[in-house]
């Protein structure tokens, strides 16, 4: 589905459905360099389970149009737009990584319209290396290469994905060779300055999840402590074996996990 936000297309993939008023909606959020894709067996689910479900391309990514933005505040602003535009009231959240930042932003600032938020791969603060933001800011593949690596766990870089014929390290570094120039370092770069995140989670007040890969060296568990400790009353899944690409290495776990709280 495209739709116009702020004067540029925007690509919503709805499992192919029109958006109906009478059922939920399940919003899904890609990470830095990624598009709508990394959700689309959560989608796809989601859908088949009596959900309205909308997994955005952020500007500048995948289908949208238009630059990619700065800020996760005004990150955050666009999926508010996108719930306008489709009028939709209010909707659970899923994000990945970056996605997870922007979600629990809009839950923070814009409470009556998120009844839920799902927060996968995600730590607040979320600092970004050096190394990375210098390769992402010159285009340097090397970015890629290292987001690649480290965004699985050891076990996972020598394969063993459920879907037979399907190399998850092969896809995950086209997807990222698919973006636009500078796309990854405004996302990288996002995150990085993303300041507020633990102050906006006390904020919360919808039902909240994190999900949590057990060897994840891009946001590690141990990292999340002040984010759990200002959301209030959060569910936590730590996934044994899972490392930050969660959608790929857990995809099932990760799905029980998300029927918790939507």
């Amino acid at each position: 589905m495209r739709i116009e936000v702020n004067g540029e297309t925007a690509y919503c993939y709805t499992n192919s459905r029109e958006i109906e008023a009478d059922k939920p909606t399940v919003v899904f959020i890609h990470g830095s360099g990624m598009d709508h894709t990394v959700w689309t067996l959560a989608s796809r689910h989601f859908a088949r389970h009596g959900n309205n479900v909308v997994s955005v391309d952020l500007p500048g990514h995948g289908r949208s149009t238009g630059s990619p933005m700065v800020t996760v505040e005004e990150m955050a602003g666009w999926v508010i737009a996108v719930l306008d535009t489709l009028e939709i009231s209010n909707a659970a959240l899923v994000g990945h990584s970056l996605g997870s930042l922007i979600a629990l932003e809009c839950a923070a600032s814009h409470s009556d319209r998120v009844r839920a938020i799902a927060l996968v791969g995600t730590t607040s603060p979320m600092p970004v290396s050096d190394a990375i933001l210098n390769a992402a800011e010159a285009d340097d593949h090397a970015a890629f290469d290292m987001l690649t690596q480290w965004g699985f766990s050891k076990r996972h870089q020598f394969g063993g994905n459920r879907n037979s014929g399907i190399w998850m390290i092969g896809n995950t570094l086209r997807l990222y060779e698919r973006s636009g120039p500078g796309v990854l370092f405004h996302d990288m770069r996002a995150c990085n300055e993303y300041a507020s995140g633990t102050d906006q989670a006390s904020k919360v007040t919808c039902p909240a999840l994190l999900i949590l890969g057990a060897e994840d060296r891009l946001t590690p568990v141990r990292s999340t402590r002040a984010l759990q400790e200002a959301i209030p009353s959060p569910v936590v899944e730590v996934l044994p074996g899972a490392g930050h690409t969660i959608m790929v290495e857990a995809p099932n776990a990760m799905l029980d996990a998300l029927h918790k709280v939507l």
